[in-house]
């Protein structure tokens, strides 16, 4: 005799309340055919993820429109966690996102949702995996507002108005902000190219937030020679110039 499925473990994600509470009503018709678990509710991206800290999920119901962080960049920062949840997106019509869904073949559910239509996704979980960080970031339409990190198990966000440098070091970038370091694994060049207006590149392996230089100054190393530093507001940090990225001083001095 075969063991009867675990229950499936869903978590809600959705900024407006009544539309959580007509999720949590459909998933309870659903639980009379499939077995589920609600493992909890959030209203944004940091209560999701605080709540994952503490609970797994198997599968994320996720809103796109929020607003601190849309559903498609929340979905990024999930596949950090051990193991990442699949993920089933909602939206109201949305012509770019379900276009988008459609191309990269992720699963959505148009709102109002339908019951027929959540069984359908839920019973196609299983053998799901979660949304490809390459399709995500193609179906990203802005840039990211955070950056997130991996630390004991749990998803750290850093909001990206926050982050004062960013330097990459072996296969880590080191995210510096005025309180710590972060390490995340992401590839600085994409970095630079996602957050071109914010950041600027001094060095080969270094980006600082143009809205955290406040000045830079000339600096003696080995025998005599002299190179320029970046001075940055709220910490003590001295990032080296390259010799290449000279032309960065009289730009920004300029301006």
């Amino acid at each position: 005799m075969s063991e009867s499925p675990l229950p499936l473990r869903v978590l809600i994600v959705d900024d407006e309340a009544p539309a959580r509470d007509r999720m949590r009503d459909l998933l309870s018709d659903c639980g009379k055919e499939l077995p589920l678990s609600l493992v909890g509710e959030a209203a944004g991206a940091r209560a999701a993820l605080d709540l994952l800290g503490r609970s797994a999920a198997d599968v994320v119901l996720l809103d796109i429109r929020m607003p601190e962080m849309d559903g498609i960049e929340l979905a990024q920062h999930l596949l950090k966690l051990e193991p990442p949840p699949a993920v089933v997106f909602t939206t109201a019509y949305d012509a770019y996102a379900i276009k988008a869904f459609e191309v990269h073949a992720v699963d959505y559910l148009l709102k109002p949702i339908r019951l027929a239509r959540l069984k359908e996704a839920l019973a196609r979980v299983r053998e799901a995996a979660p949304p490809g960080l390459e399709t995500l970031r193609e179906m990203q339409r802005a840039p990211r507002t955070h950056l997130s990190a991996q630390e004991r198990g749990k998803v750290h966000l850093i909001p990206i108005e926050e982050v004062v440098y960013l330097k990459a070091e072996l296969k880590y970038v080191t995210v510096r902000t005025p309180k710590r370091e972060f390490l995340i694994e992401e590839s600085l060049l994409r970095l630079e190219e996602e957050y071109a207006e914010r950041f600027v590149r001094v060095h080969r392996n270094c980006l600082v937030a143009r809205a955290a230089i406040r000045g830079f100054e000339r600096d003696t190393v080995e025998e005599g020679e002299t190179h320029w530093v970046v001075l940055l507001d709220g910490i003590s940090d001295r990032i080296a110039v390259s010799r290449r990225q000279q032309h960065v001083v009289r730009e920004i001095s300029r301006g």
